[in-house]
């Protein structure tokens, strides 16, 4: 008898070790709702450039020049700026709407004008705003582009990245905090970042099976509402914290994702590959199926399971024949056609056919 329990609880640990293989912490996937993030864009110019700036085409640029210098009270004929040394940038960042003021934050900041490098360039101070049309907060500092854009006088040029766009890193300061909703202590909403009826339903198990009493409930695919425990009520921020750390078993739509310009296939643990035959050029490949039954033993629980064996394999011409055994998933049926030396546009081609005679169960996005 205590063999038996000893086997039963090793079996549970396996168990429960196993679903928590792939479940994920619901601040991973979700977050709470009035916590959401607010777009934030400004326009403004960049100097210090090593003459990679706008030229005098830009007109918006020297306007813009001009205008700065006459709030320091100096005033310059535009027909005499020389803009090289200065670009014109949109900037760009994201507030969450936990910051509070002068709180720093990353921005991004992209040329608008004709410069060719934003390379060693400073950013002046730029006022960011969101579509209410309010300032939120500004911008200012040196611009890491992480690359370089060399030319010469006789037309020689060394680049790498681009160079047109870059980042400062905590080159924002919030001037004033994004107005939203404060959390309620009685009743609150958690909103997945990827709507799903299966995962919604998974964390509102989740969160009853943690909390109990049938607090949470999925309303639809992409939103749970959670009651506060009156234990709670006081205390909403660590109520808050023990949600946040539930790990929740997520489900996805299935999907393949091709990449054309690189070949790099990628997909997801949901996607099957039915018995289908597909002739592409002088290239003939064959996925053919072959059921292998799992029988349980007798008196036992188990179920009889049929398990299809996807043997691909192809045919270039009729000198030459090469077996790809046991390739059942896309990795191994592109890994099979990378290896034959199959352009990635005829990949794409392969799948697009696969998934229009239905023997590609997924969702097919092409890059």
């Amino acid at each position: 008898m205590k063999r038996v329990f000893f086997n039963i609880a090793v079996l549970l640990l396996i168990l429960c070790s196993s679903s928590n293989l792939f479940a994920q912490r619901i601040k991973d996937i979700a977050y709470f709702k009035g916590t959401g993030s607010e777009q934030i864009i400004g326009y403004g110019l960049v100097v210090g450039l090593a003459g990679t700036g706008d030229t005098y085409r830009s007109s918006f640029t020297i306007q813009s020049v001009t205008s700065m210098l006459k709030r320091f009270g100096i005033t310059v004929p535009q027909t005499d700026l020389k803009t090289r040394n200065v670009a014109a940038v949109m900037v760009t960042g994201k507030l969450k709407g936990s910051l509070k003021e002068k709180a720093e934050f990353d921005v991004n900041v992209a040329s608008m004008g004709d410069a060719t490098s934003l390379q060693g360039g400073v950013l002046l101070m730029t006022p960011l705003s969101a579509l209410d049309g309010q300032v939120y907060g500004f911008a200012q500092g040196p611009i890491s582009v992480g690359g370089f854009d060399i030319s010469t006088p006789s037309g020689g040029r060394v680049a790498k990245n681009h160079t047109l766009a870059g980042r400062i890193p905590s080159g924002g300061i919030l001037n004033r905090p994004i107005a939203q909703a404060p959390i309620s202590n009685q009743n609150l909403s958690i909103v997945l970042r990827d709507p799903d009826f299966t995962t919604s339903n998974n964390v509102a198990n989740a969160i009853n099976q943690k909390a109990g009493n049938q607090i949470a409930k999925a309303l639809d695919a992409s939103e749970i509402t959670v009651t506060v425990p009156g234990e709670k009520q006081n205390n909403i921020t660590a109520f808050l914290a023990e949600l946040e750390a539930i790990q929740v078993q997520s489900d996805v739509v299935a999907k393949v994702v091709l990449n054309e310009r690189t070949g790099t296939v990628v997909s997801g643990s949901n996607v099957r590959i039915l018995p289908a035959s597909i002739t592409h050029g002088n290239l003939n490949i064959n996925i053919r199926s072959y059921p292998l039954i799992s029988q349980p033993n007798s008196f036992s629980n188990g179920q009889t399971v049929v398990f299809n064996n996807l043997v691909p394999f192809e045919e270039e011409d009729s000198t030459r024949t090469v077996a790809l055994n046991g390739a059942s998933t896309v990795q191994e049926v592109a890994s099979a056609l990378n290896s034959l030396k199959v352009a990635p546009r005829d990949v794409i081609a392969i799948f697009q056919a696969l998934k229009e005679a239905g023997a590609l169960v997924a969702e097919l996005i092409i890059m």
